[in-house]
């Protein structure tokens, strides 16, 4: 379901310029206007990496939550705010989630959160959305850009409204200070600096 969808207009006085789209909100979708909270046992939030430069290693954090205010009549109106507890995160193995909870990674003990707030929401197509804002990790703030899709709508089997969106972003982890790495006697390294992370969003609406 597309939160607008274009519409090409022409009259005797004013024809259309070719390629030219006025934009018609999609009342459907302006009626899902409002609050709604990111719920953690429907949702994941994650990442992959390369490892020794030939395989990915894929992980989560378990323990998250946000706020979501949608307007789905102007989606640049609307916010998202995440905070995701270091601690939480999980790649299978216990000895290499330790070493990323450790000084040498996340120092999860020193900073508990990784956050995301949102400054800014553009529209990409008649589903998908750009989401920029400020991705905080440890000590240091930088931008982050995220393409999301929105997946729907739906009133589940307890009455409460969801929403579903997701979506991926690519960062650098060496600008956020995450710079530790080791050398392959074969060349390359161990870790790669760019990382995915991945959204998949699930979220109740409040009241």
């Amino acid at each position: 379901m597309a939160l607008f969808h274009r519409k090409r207009t022409a009259t005797p006085d004013a024809p259309a310029a070719a390629g030219a789209a006025v934009l018609e909100a999609d009342p459907a979708l302006a009626a899902l206007t409002g609050d709604y909270t990111i719920d953690p046992a429907h949702s994941s939030i994650g990442f992959v990496v390369r490892h020794a430069m030939v395989t990915n290693v894929r992980g989560t954090f378990g323990e998250h939550e946000g706020l979501l205010k949608l307007d789905g009549g102007n989606p640049a109106a609307s916010t998202a705010n995440i905070d995701v507890r270091i601690a939480s995160i999980d790649t299978g193995i216990t000895d290499r989630d330790g070493h990323l909870k450790s000084p040498d990674f996340f120092d999860a003990e020193q900073f508990p959160l990784m956050t995301f707030r949102s400054s800014a929401v553009d529209r990409l197509d008649s589903e998908t959305y750009r989401v920029t804002g400020d991705l905080t990790i440890k000590d240091v703030t930088r931008p982050l850009t995220i393409d999301l899709e929105f997946n729907g709508a739906a009133t589940d089997v307890y009455g409460a409204q969801r929403v579903g969106f997701e979506g991926s972003a690519e960062i650098l982890r060496s600008e956020w200070g995450l710079t530790w790495n080791a050398a392959l006697e074969t060349g390359g390294v161990m870790v790669s600096d760019k990382v995915k992370l991945t959204f998949d969003i699930s979220a109740v609406r409040k009241g």
